[in-house]
């Protein structure tokens, strides 16, 4: 294995420790003396919002043009083939925005229905967690400043995520639930630590689908309507994550 491989596994690996420590101690985080939930989830909205436009967006296209290279090895490129790694972002947008409806319409039906709905939700949100680690190296490879800010909007994320959780399935969401989210950390970075590297494309899809589905959670739970906002606390949140990213863009490519 090639040091540079083993040293983004391992700072990959201590950002996913990182990432559950901050999903097992999320109740308590969203309850730090002095600091409301509403500027909490303005602030994690900033940075979320921040990162999504200016890193994820970008790196949408550069993956779409990665593809669009690949497949014209083997096949002439119509505009629906680049158009491939789009659409992929919108199935991953899609699928969660029918999950979070589910969710709502859970409490409305049978306890066993209610179950499927919740397992089901777990279950999404497992693969969720698993490709925010499983290409978790990758990041760290393209740069490890734009990993660190990735990973605080992730765990700022997953604290309110939990809290939909909570809001959702108050009687069957509790530690073993948050045990489950922690093990599909876990097991993003494991697969990627003791398999081979798989291709270009099958990795510019998986962040395609990951960067549709976070878009969506971005703008459900971290954009609360404006009663229950801190415009300033989001300006805040969103003015730093530009700052770093306009400043890390400068030094590699002055």
């Amino acid at each position: 294995m090639e040091f540079i491989n083993l040293g983004s596994e391992v700072i990959a690996l201590l950002i996913t420790l990182a990432l559950m420590v901050s999903h097992y101690l999320s109740p308590l985080i969203r309850r730090i003396p002095g600091i409301s939930e509403r500027q909490a989830a303005s602030f994690a909205g900033g940075v979320a919002v921040a990162y999504v436009f200016l890193h994820m967006l970008p790196e949408l296209v550069e993956g779409n043009a990665t593809v669009g290279r690949l497949l014209s090895r083997v096949e002439h490129l119509t505009p629906l083939l680049d158009l491939g790694i789009f659409m992929v972002a919108l199935l991953g947008f899609t699928l969660y925005y029918g999950l979070e409806l589910l969710a709502q319409r859970a409490a409305d039906k049978s306890p066993e229905a209610e179950g499927k709905v919740y397992a089901l939700h777990l279950g999404m949100y497992c693969l969720y967690n698993f490709l925010i680690t499983y290409t978790m190296p990758l990041r760290v490879q393209t740069g490890l400043v734009y990993a660190l800010i990735f990973t605080v909007a992730m765990a700022l994320h997953f604290i309110l995520s939990d809290r939909n959780f909570n809001r959702h399935f108050p009687k069957r969401f509790s530690l073993r639930g948050r045990l489950i989210l922690l093990g599909s950390l876990a097991a993003g970075w494991v697969v990627t630590a003791l398999t081979d590297p798989i291709d270009v494309m099958a990795v510019s899809l998986m962040i395609a689908f990951l960067s549709g589905s976070i878009l969506y959670n971005v703008f459900k739970e971290e954009l609360p309507s404006e009663r229950n906002s801190s415009y300033a606390c989001f300006t805040l949140g969103l003015g730093i994550v530009t700052a770093l990213l306009a400043m890390e863009a400068y030094v590699s490519h002055p």
